[in-house]
């Protein structure tokens, strides 16, 4: 069976990850999750001092980029990549609210943008490659067989988030939940640098209303589908 890149782009909290994710999985295909890679950047920039509520000091960032070194290893017990950053793994680290208050904000620096794109090109130039993120359609991977464009209501997004939040011990509000949802999406469609856009052959699926089980199953056949090339 030939194998073909997939594209999976959409708004924060649509579920790329986790589609994304069980996708590669079941079709034996490479799982890159971009987003940790800028979550990683962005917990750097926290860590160092670099980012906060009031400033960023993206001239140091772009100076210290050199310094960062990120890379994906399987974590033999989840089956799943983690993300590690200068060698330590910080998975569990980039996915708290602290980190997602300022990811969109590190993701709008060109500077970023380009390493990681670069490394995104190297990772994913077989095919076999089932990649998520904002731009990977558009930019990263504008040549990709399939792409698929994520959508949900704001406070649907908002509320599957406070779930996991509060599932995991976090002390959080809904209303700081929408707040960042609200907000993310502001900055991740309005910045000069390959914002938040669907690609014009990109098919949009919205699961506000679909449970996990039959969106997955939904995205599967569009995958299976574009490889029989019956799509």
């Amino acid at each position: 069976m030939k194998k073909i890149t997939i594209a999976i782009d959409g708004y924060s909290s649509t579920g790329k990850s986790t589609v994304a994710k069980r996708l590669a999985k079941h079709l034996g295909y490479l799982y890159v999750d971009t987003g940790a890679m800028y979550r990683a950047i962005a917990l750097f920039a926290l860590e160092n001092g670099l980012i906060s509520k009031t400033h960023c000091n993206q001239k140091e960032l772009i100076e210290k980029l050199p310094e960062i070194t990120l890379y994906f290893q399987l974590n033999s017990e989840t089956g799943i990549a983690d993300m590690f950053l200068n060698g330590k793994n910080v998975e569990k680290r980039i996915r708290s609210l602290e980190v997602s208050q300022y990811v969109s904000r590190i993701a709008e620096i060109s500077e970023v943008r380009k390493k990681l794109v670069e490394q995104q090109h190297k990772i994913g130039k077989q095919k076999g490659v089932v990649m998520d993120g904002r731009d990977i359609g558009t930019v990263v991977f504008p040549q990709a067989e399939l792409k698929i464009f994520l959508n949900a209501a704001p406070e649907e997004r908002a509320r599957r988030r406070f779930k996991e939040y509060i599932d995991n011990g976090a002390e959080v509000t809904f209303e700081e939940i929408l707040k960042n949802v609200m907000e993310r999406d502001r900055i991740d469609t309005t910045r000069l640098d390959s914002p938040l856009v669907k690609a014009k052959d990109a098919i949009e699926l919205d699961n506000t209303f679909t449970n996990k089980e039959d969106f997955f199953q939904k995205v599967l056949q569009l995958t299976k589908d574009r490889i029989s090339g019956h799509l």
